[in-house]
Order: structure tokens, then C-alpha cells, then sequence
């Protein structure tokens, strides 16, 4: 028994086989997936987390035929040609002494291609496609199609596969009345919409025989006008159950659903409890999932008897270690995902390889590598945001001797600023873990210091990397430097009054974070309790409604905001794909108008001059908060063609200050730290 995560970390026994732990690595599609050629890759990626501790990997969904397809020529396993690819994968997994299952999944009219088919010709909100109804003979054949897949996947050498029947997918569309509104064996009511999930599982179950992992996951809360009542979700586990699956995995929400489930302002195990209710009812193992992103969460719902196995996806993106440093009791060391999407499902839904913000490696295990250096060399890093941080832990991990200066009393830089915001409290864990490196690798950190061209070239540096992040830029208003006006970092950092009524200028990230900490009220504690939250969002988590809605409770907003910007595009366009969203739900519940093609006129006693079409209107306010860019912070670098002894690098907001992007601060350090 581990002495520090005993429910955790305790074996799990199936019958015929045994997991090391109750920990599971949840499907993410990263893009490696479709594409045959890039499966070492994949491979080395999913081994590096079983070489971490994880018990049993799920991978990306897989598609059983053209149709399921999520993308076009999407990851298919549907002929023996095939198999040789997926080997890589599970040999890599069974090397490091893991498990792994494959994703069966099919989209339905989720599918961005002119294949798609679903239970109705009723077309999705997220896709340009509408679906053509299955016919009864369509639907055998895709049972057929998933028995099939399902014995390549055991040919493969996979211990099991997981079938994906929540999100919204395609079995979920027949599951619910929402989207499933057939009257023949396959609709009707929950018996008859349940019909083709349970075909599947019995389809399955005869290919593969009875030592083979079959989990479902199963949407428990679907978050949709339409969805299933609790009832009927215990009548489809219990179906499922009698069918043959192992495991039942918990699914919440539709891709299309109007609440948030994984964003980072949702609180950490939000619905662990829903999870609690469906386990009850049933005598297999049970999976709890949706942020779940530290061990003292998961291991107190394993305590409590809310689960019996804990899925994490994005946290392996984040730490592939993240199992061993919890069985080590080093839980301070992991890199904690933050939950932000940037660098995950955003760019997945850009068609783009996934990876992590906060590690940069993830995906690209074979290519970002940090290799011990056979040639130390004296490295002055500037400035302990993210960019810096990043350089100067992977420059020092490779056996560089490495000095950090900031200026500022704390590492941290913007992630200082950006943690303070209402449901950016998981940004604290992200300047813990650095801090922790900075230690563990033997950086030298030098707080306070400001320092200067002249003074890092004395001690004699072999390079100086440039971190020095950003100065907020001043727009040119008549009126700008009126006692009213305040920048963000006047409002954030240094936590000058604002009053009732106030005009945000810019609507970028950092505008639509400057207006939720405006609306927020310090008395309330944040972050926000598990059932604040529910309350805030309408989710009824006991499900005894349609799909688990409630009426949102919304309270009297703090502030009169106006969110104001020059584009003429939808404000908060370029904020992003799953998540932005949510903060324009933000703003438009607190009433916060958004307006677009300002033309700033003038800063005044009475308010903000603006015009909108030529228009002239004046908002009676009390403050105006400049959120209008950035200026890079770059005169420690030497003039262009000046001769150095020292080798100058600029990297983060120093060197391109357009809009703040961690993402990319990180990453860039991270790849000059393993050039070095």
C-alpha cells in the first residue's frame, strides 16, 4: 500500500487481468492518430506515460468505417493492413510495463466530411454537414463494422478497446431523444434508443471472448435540451453492464452543450458526485472523470467511494511523470495542467498536432528532446516569466550552469497577473512548479535584480537569453492621461480602486479577463464552490431533469461594464475555439455589452467619447481600463551589428509582444534551452 496515495495507487483486479493502479489515462485525439506515418510518434508518446506509472492508456477515437470518420481519412482500424501501425503503439505501452485500450468512435454528425449519418437527418450545430438518416441495414452493418474494428484492436495487441458513447458522438445521438426521434426498434423510448450501444457491446463481446477489457463511456450528465433523465442513464448502465463491458466510463456533456465541463474556470471534480450516483447501481468498476487534476483530488474520491478508477486525460499532456511523482510522494514536483485548451483541443479543432502550454513536449517526444550537454555552458537568463522559466529549468536540466534575474520580488511574471482572475486559480499550480524546478535543477535565482547590458557581459556569459516580457502600451485618445484612466496591471497588480461603472478598451484575452475580475465580488472567496458553480451554470447533477438543466441562478452583476474594441469582427473572436465561448457566456450573463468598431474620441470628466458608424455616444463612467496591447520590453538587447562576447537570445513577449501567449513563451524557451 503507498503511504501516500493508499486508495490511488492500489491495484485493481478485472478477473483476468489486473491494472497496476486505479489510475487511466483518458482519450485525447492529438492528430497523430490519422496519419500512418506519424505512429512512432505516437508510439514514443504514449509509452513515456506508461513508462510514468499510468495503469491503462486510452487512446485518441479510432473509427470503425468511413462514415464514423471525425475528420476526413480520420484514424480508421478497418482491414488488416492496419494493425502493423497500431503494434507500434501497444508494444510500446506493454514495454513499460502499462495497459492500453483502444477508443472505438464513431462521430455521427459530429464528422466534418459529407459522409456523416446519425439516427435523424437532424443536423449538428458544430458541423457544416448535415447527417443522413441510418437505415435499419446501415445500422447492422456499423454493429458489424465495430466487431470488426474490435478484432483488429485484439489482433493489434490491444488489452481492450473503450466505446465511446458519450459527447455527443454518434451512439450518444441514438441514445437521446435530442437527436434520435426514429419510431421503429432503434427510437422510441430509452429501450429503443439503447438498442444499438447494446447490439455493440454484444457484437463485441462474441468477436473478442471473455478475456478482453471493454469499457463504455457513457454520457451520465448530457447538459442538452433533449438528454437523458437519470433513470434512463442507470436503464442504459444497467443494459451495458448485462451486455458484457468491464468498466463504465464516466462521459459529461455534449460537445454542443451551452456549460462548460473541462474549461479551466470549472472546479476541480465538479462531477465526481454524478459519477458517485451511477456506481451505486451497478457491480463493475466505475471511472470518475472532468477535471481531476491532482492526486489529493482523485484520491479523496476514491476514499469516499465516488469511484473505483480515476481518468485524467490533459494532465499526461501536461506531466507524463505524474503517477511516479505521486507514488514518490512528490506530488509538489508534478506539472499540474491548467486546464487552459490553448494547446490541446484547440488545436485539435484547428486540425493542428496537439501538445501542452505548460510542456511543450507532449506530442512531440521524439523531436523536443533535452539531452545532457557534453559541453556546459554559463547561461544569464533575464526575467522569470514564463519564457524565462522555461529556458533556464531546461537549460539547467541539460547540465548548464544557468543564473535567472527578475527584477521583481517572484517568479512568475503575467501568470502572477493572470491568477488573480476568477477561474484562473489553477495558474498558482503552474509558478509552483516552476519554482520547484528552479530549485531541483540547481538554477541560481536572483530576485530583485534588475540588471543591466553591461553588467551581464562582465561576468562573462556564453549567452544571455532575453525574458523581459512586456509593458502595457498607451493608445493615442485625447484624455488618456486623465486621473480616471488606469491600465490592467494598475487594476491587478497594483490594486488601484475602480468604480461602478467602467469602460474596458480592448477585448482581447486580457480585456475579457480585466472585466471578469471586475465583475467578480471580493467577498465572495474564490474560487467558487463545487455547488456555486452548478448553481451559476444550471446543472441539476442528481439529473432528475431533461439532460441534467436547471434555471442558472445569476446574481446582481458587481459592475457596469462596457467591453469595448476597434475590430469590427465578434468581440472576443480571436479568443479561443472551447473556450472562448465561455467568457462571451460570461460577459453577456452579467450584462457586460460588448461593442465592436469603437472609434475612441476622448477621455473626459463625464465619461468615454466614443463613435460606433460615425455615431457619437458618451458612457457615463467612472473608470477606463487600458487593455490595448503591449510593448516588448528589449533594451537590454545589443544594437544590431554590435559585436558581443556573449551570444544574445530574445524569446516570450520580449520578442513579439502582439497579444501575451504563454504558449508560445514557453515553448520558445524550451526549444532554444535544447539547442543550447
Amino acid at each position: 500500500m503507498n503511504a501516500h496515495y493508499p486508495h490511488l495507487l492500489q491495484p485493481l483486479d478485472l478477473g483476468f487481468t489486473q491494472l497496476r493502479n486505479r489510475v487511466v489515462m483518458g482519450s485525447m485525439h492529438t492528430g497523430l492518430e490519422d496519419r500512418f506515418y506519424n505512429y512512432p510518434k505516437l508510439a514514443a508518446y504514449f509509452g513515456e506515460r506508461a513508462r510514468g506509472g499510468v495503469a491503462l492508456i486510452i487512446t485518441g477515437g479510432i473509427s470503425p468505417n468511413r462514415e464514423g470518420w471525425l475528420l476526413p481519412l480520420g484514424g480508421t482500424l478497418n482491414q488488416l493492413g492496419d494493425v502493423i501501425n497500431h503494434r507500434l503503439v501497444t508494444h510500446a505501452v506493454h514495454k513499460e510495463g502499462g495497459k492500453i485500450l483502444m477508443q472505438v468512435l464513431h462521430a455521427g454528425r459530429y464528422g466534418y466530411h459529407p459522409f456523416v449519418v446519425s439516427a435523424t437527418a437532424k443536423k449538428s450545430p458544430i458541423s457544416m454537414f448535415k447527417p443522413r438518416e441510418m437505415s435499419s441495414s446501415k445500422i447492422w452493418k456499423t454493429i458489424a463494422a465495430y466487431g470488426r474494428c474490435a478484432r483488429l484492436a485484439k489482433l493489434a495487441g490491444y488489452d481492450g478497446i473503450e466505446i465511446m458513447g458519450s459527447e455527443g458522438y454518434l451512439l450518444n445521438q441514438f441514445l437521446c431523444a435530442r437527436v434520435n426521434q426514429r419510431d421503429d426498434e432503434w427510437g422510441g423510448d430509452i429501450h429503443g434508443r439503447m438498442k444499438l450501444a447494446v447490439e455493440i457491446v454484444k457484437r463485441i463481446r462474441k468477436v473478442v471472448g471473455n478475456d478482453f477489457i471493454l469499457a463504455f463511456r457513457l454520457s451520465l450528465l448530457d447538459l442538452v435540451e433533449g438528454g437523458n433523465t437519470r433513470e434512463e442513464v442507470i436503464a442504459v448502465a444497467k443494459a451495458l453492464e448485462a451486455a458484457g463491458i468491464n468498466i463504465l466510463n464516466t462521459g459529461i456533456g455534449w460537445h454542443e452543450a451551452r456549460v462548460p465541463t473541462i474549461v479551466t474556470s470549472v472546479p476541480r471534480a465538479a462531477f465526481a458526485d454524478v459519477t458517485a450516483d451511477i456506481k451505486k447501481e451497478l457491480r463493475i468498476p466505475v471511472m470518475a472523470s472532468n477535471r481531476i487534476n491532482m492526486p489529493d483530488t482523485a484520491e479523496a474520491i476514491l476514499a469516499d467511494g465516488k469511484a473505483d478508477l480515476i481518468q485524467m486525460a490533459r494532465p499526461f499532456l501536461a506531466d507524463a511523470d505524474w503517477v511516479n511523482k505521486a507514488a514518490g510522494g512528490r506530488a509538489d514536483e508534478i506539472n499540474t495542467c491548467i486546464a487552459c485548451n490553448q494547446a490541446c483541443l484547440d488545436h485539435t479543432f484547428q486540425n493542428k498536432r496537439a501538445s501542452c502550454l505548460v510542456n511543450p513536449r507532449a506530442c512531440h517526444e521524439t523531436e523536443l528532446v533535452y539531452l545532457k550537454t557534453a559541453k556546459p555552458r554559463k547561461v544569464a537568463v533575464v526575467g522569470a516569466g514564463p519564457a524565462g522559466l522555461s529556458a533556464a529549468t531546461v537549460a539547467a536540466e541539460r547540465g548548464h550552469q544557468v543564473t535567472l534575474f527578475e527584477a521583481s520580488g517572484q517568479i512568475g511574471g503575467q501568470f502572477n497577473i493572470a491568477k488573480q482572475v476568477p477561474g484562473k486559480e489553477e495558474f498558482h499550480e503552474t509558478i509552483r512548479y516552476f519554482g520547484r524546478r528552479v530549485e531541483l535543477t540547481g538554477v541560481t535565482l536572483k530576485l530583485n535584480t534588475f540588471v543591466t547590458r553591461e553588467e551581464l557581459e562582465a561576468p562573462g556569459f556564453d549567452d544571455i537569453i532575453v525574458a523581459t516580457g512586456i509593458a502595457p502600451r498607451l493608445p493615442k485618445i485625447e484624455g488618456v492621461n486623465h486621473p480616471k484612466v488606469l491600465s490592467y496591471l494598475d487594476v491587478l497588480r497594483d490594486k488601484k480602486p475602480v468604480g461602478k461603472r467602467v469602460a474596458v478598451i480592448g477585448a482581447g484575452g486580457i480585456g475579457f479577463d480585466l472585466s471578469e475580475f471586475l465583475l467578480h465580488d471580493p467577498a465572495v472567496p474564490l474560487p467558487i464552490t463545487v455547488k456555486q458553480w452548478h448553481e451559476e451554470w444550471g446543472v441539476d447533477t442528481s439529473n432528475q431533469t431533461v439532460g441534467g438543466l436547471v434555471e442558472p441562478h445569476q446574481a446582481e452583476p458587481l459592475r457596469q461594464i462596457w467591453l469595448l474594441q476597434r475590430k469590427t469582427t465578434k468581440v472576443g473572436a480571436g479568443l479561443g475555439k472551447t473556450s472562448g465561448w465561455v467568457h462571451r457566456a460570461v460577459m453577456q450573463k452579467n450584462g457586460v455589452q460588448m461593442m465592436s468598431g469603437v472609434e475612441y474620441k476622448a477621455i473626459r470628466d463625464d465619461g468615454l467619447l466614443i463613435a460606433i458608424d460615425g455615431k457619437e455616444q458618451l458612457l457615463p463612467v467612472d473608470n477606463v481600463v487600458i487593455c490595448a496591447g503591449q510593448e516588448s520590453l528589449k533594451e537590454i538587447m545589443p544594437p544590431e551589428g554590435a559585436s558581443t562576447k556573449a551570444k544574445f537570445h530574445l524569446i516570450g513577449g520580449a520578442a513579439l509582444a502582439s497579444e501575451l501567449d504563454a504558449k508560445r513563451a514557453i515553448r520558445e524557451g524550451a526549444e532554444l534551452a535544447a539547442r543550447l
